[in-house]
């Protein structure tokens, strides 16, 4: 519900234009106007004025005609759509409703997106230890653009090669935030934190031989890290761990402007 929708509805009950009845349907039909129902999912159109960013479509599970139809409500009430763990069935879907869709098969990402001359906002790393670790990096980067932040992706310089970090440190040392993307023992994301300031968004994978236990062994290592700047998503979360340094770049590019 748009604020200055509900003051003018009490405005009006106020004055005595409307009485409480009327008052009642209106405020019902605020109500409703920001959720649509696309018979597969109610979609919160309102999330983006609550949140900053809209609703995500997480399209695992959901059929074709389903995640069109979630993107066909977004797009009409003139929001950026975005999709995670699509395939490519899906993508064919949604590219024949929308012919100006990016599908991002490595990430597994859709997006539907019309808006054009972004600047970008605040600065942000994406950080893999090794090639295999990509898909999920790719997710992150692709969270990323879609909110509208700058952002780099720096591959494949794990601890295994200890010398191949400390050669990237121009790219991601005055980032606002960091995404670190590793599996295996899950240890680089304390070596980067122990170079930078800001805060290093940790994300395990399932890569990882038999005792990698599927990413736990990753997930455990880094909940474990010493480094102080360090925080942990969930295994394979590249989504989340993109998105949560979205927020921080974004409020760290607005404190700036709002600086003296």
């Amino acid at each position: 519900m748009h604020r200055g929708s509900l003051l003018d509805l009490l405005e009006r009950l106020k004055a005595g234009t409307i009485d409480a009845d009327e008052a009642g349907r209106e405020l019902h039909d605020l109500l409703g106007a920001h959720t649509a129902d696309t018979g597969a999912a109610h979609v919160d159109l309102d999330r983006r004025r609550r949140c900053g960013y809209p609703e995500v479509v997480f399209c695992q599970g959901k059929s074709p005609e389903a995640v069109v139809g979630i993107f066909e409500a977004l797009d009409a009430d003139g929001q950026p759509c975005f999709g995670t763990r699509s395939d490519e069935a899906q993508a064919a879907a949604v590219s024949r409703r929308f012919p100006d869709a990016r599908y991002n098969p490595t990430a597994r990402t859709l997006r539907v997106d019309r808006r054009e001359g972004l600047t970008p906002v605040g600065r942000v790393a994406v950080i893999t230890a090794g090639t295999s670790d990509r898909p999920v990096a790719e997710e992150a980067l692709e969270t990323l653009s879609w909110m509208g932040c700058g952002v780099e992706l720096i591959v494949d310089v794990g601890v295994a090669g200890p010398h191949r970090l400390p050669e990237q440190l121009h790219r991601f040392a005055d980032a606002d935030a960091i995404v670190v993307v590793a599996g295996m023992e899950g240890a680089l994301p304390s070596v980067v934190g122990g170079f930078v300031e800001c805060p290093v968004i940790a994300v395990p994978t399932s890569v990882g031989y038999g005792a990698n236990f599927g990413g736990v062994a990753a997930l455990l290592g880094m909940l474990n890290s010493c480094a102080a700047n360090v925080t942990v998503v969930n295994i394979d979360a590249g989504f989340k761990g993109g998105y949560i340094a979205g927020l921080i770049a974004r409020r760290s590019a607005q404190r700036d402007a709002n600086a003296p």
